[in-house]
């Protein structure tokens, strides 16, 4: 079967990133069939997609800000013809042969693959948490050993480069590829508007229930994350708190599990500020406490709200 790929790329206050992004898409030896651009930056990005003609690209206003929203738009406006709708952040750039890659593994892959993410090249070396990658951790159902798997807790496994083509519980939506029939029956969850966390581990949760995902081990990527656009570290911090309870009760996993996980990171958080002085960490461990409160408050413990800044 010919797959055709639409590219949608969320983006907010990014245009350098953005341009990166093009100069690599402009030198993929199968480029996408068009690239579906979403903007929510307060100076529009439309000139730097002007930019490069030789890219079948479309460009989208949208207002609020909101990668859950705006993926939507997206995916609402991609051509008819694609068969296959994927993601890509604003501030990644992929290998020549990255695309060329994805589609022939698309060619072959199995009816019941239904999503599929590029490799990262570039994950950052970080030290391994003691306790996160503990045997009690992963007994308790906290946290797993496993590259892309998602516990009972509700925390997903980070997937770092893998050495070899294998399924996973969840993809990021830093770059990865949806069958088309996906978006007609499951779309981002808004509630997770305004910042981007987890939207993504609830969107493929929810597509991995209905198939298979994988990570193409030879279609590789590079994500280079940007500074612009983030939130404050006290704002991450309450995120961080109603995100993931949002995502657990909604996907029926262990809410006592997700709390002591929540309240373990907390202290993470104030233990590593003392160590280092690091007043962010603080300040996200603040707003850990600040969201946790309200949560607790309410009656019956639900979330309060929607997923708006603080």
């Amino acid at each position: 079967m010919m797959h055709r790929i639409s590219l949608i790329v969320a983006t907010k206050d990014r245009p350098d990133d953005l341009r990166t992004l093009f100069h690599s898409l402009r030198g993929q030896t199968a480029p996408p069939h068009e690239i579906v651009v979403v903007d929510s930056s307060i100076e529009p990005v439309e000139p730097v997609t002007l930019e490069f003609p030789d890219l079948n690209i479309r460009y989208l206003k949208h207002w609020p800000p909101s990668a859950a929203a705006q993926r939507n738009a997206g995916i609402a406006a991609c051509d008819s013809e694609a068969t296959l709708i994927g993601f890509a952040d604003d501030d990644t750039t992929f290998e020549p042969n990255a695309f060329a890659v994805m589609l022939d593994f698309w060619r072959h892959a199995e009816p019941d693959i239904l999503g599929a993410a590029f490799n990262i090249r570039n994950y950052p070396q970080r030290a391994k948490s003691p306790l996160k990658h503990s045997f009690l951790a992963e007994k308790l159902g906290l946290y797993s050993s496993t590259p892309g798997e998602v516990s009972r807790s509700g925390w997903q496994t980070v997937i770092n480069e893998l050495p070899e083509t294998r399924d996973v519980k969840w993809l990021p939506s830093t770059a990865s590829i949806f069958r088309r029939t996906v978006p007609n029956s499951i779309t981002f969850d808004e509630f997770f508007e305004t910042y981007s966390y987890l939207e993504d581990l609830d969107f493929s949760v929810s597509v991995g229930r209905a198939g298979r995902l994988a990570v193409v081990a030879e279609a590789g990527f590079f994500h280079f994350p940007s500074a612009a656009g983030r939130v404050s570290a006290r704002q991450f911090g309450r995120f961080e708190i109603r995100n993931r309870l949002y995502f657990v009760r909604k996907h029926q996993l262990s809410l006592s599990r997700c709390y002591l996980g929540l309240l373990i990171r907390m202290t993470q958080s104030i233990l590593g500020g003392m160590r280092s002085l690091d007043l962010t960490l603080w300040d996200r461990a603040l707003g850990n406490a600040a969201e946790l409160v309200i949560t607790l408050a309410s009656p019956t413990g639900e979330v309060v709200g929607r997923s708006t800044a603080i």
